[in-house]
């Protein structure tokens, strides 16, 4: 029975993500990750399809679009939709906790995260929802776990960007 019982809770904490897109109101794309696979060519057409959708959708509907036998969950934050599909038999309410989780973090990390660090540090976005998902699942729930991290692969950046300026002076005075 407890095997049945933990195979159950497994099964309704992995929901498998296909995609993650956040889009401006304007439907420019501001980031995107994609856990299976599409063409460059279907990327495109997922991206035009869904801003389309969503970006002409409402305010008091719901947050949940069928589309293409799947299921897209998206939550509008400020100027940028968040938006992550998923099978169509997924925890639509799992999925808004998941992006409610990454802004939350892009919040803590950036200070009141807007659409301009996300375009100016892309990097540092990408960084973070990688620690937050790895092959579409929720990886990381801890959002001191994951801004420590951040906060550590910052800290090794700066010091190889200080290795290198050391080095480059280095060569420069050798080379004189």
């Amino acid at each position: 029975m407890t095997f049945i019982y933990m195979s159950v809770m497994y099964e309704v904490l992995c929901v498998q993500i296909h995609f993650v897109l956040l889009i401006s109101r304007q439907g420019k794309v501001r980031l995107t990750k994609w856990y299976s696979t599409y063409s460059q060519k279907e990327r495109t057409k997922v991206i035009r399809e869904l801003s389309g959708v969503i970006l002409t959708r409402g305010p008091k509907l719901c947050n949940f679009v069928e589309w293409r036998g799947l299921k897209v969950v998206y939550k509008r934050y400020a100027s940028l939709y968040f938006c992550m599909c998923i099978d169509p038999d997924g925890n639509e309410l799992e999925i808004l906790e998941i992006i409610h989780h990454y802004v939350e973090v892009l919040d803590r990390y950036f200070g009141s995260v807007c659409e301009l660090d996300l375009i100016y540090n892309f990097h540092k976005a990408y960084y973070i929802l990688d620690e937050i998902l790895i092959s579409g699942e929720l990886q990381e729930p801890g959002k001191r776990t994951i801004v420590r991290a951040v906060a550590a692969q910052d800290s090794l950046v700066e010091t190889v960007k200080e290795q290198t300026a050391s080095i480059s002076t280095i060569i420069t005075q050798a080379t004189k």
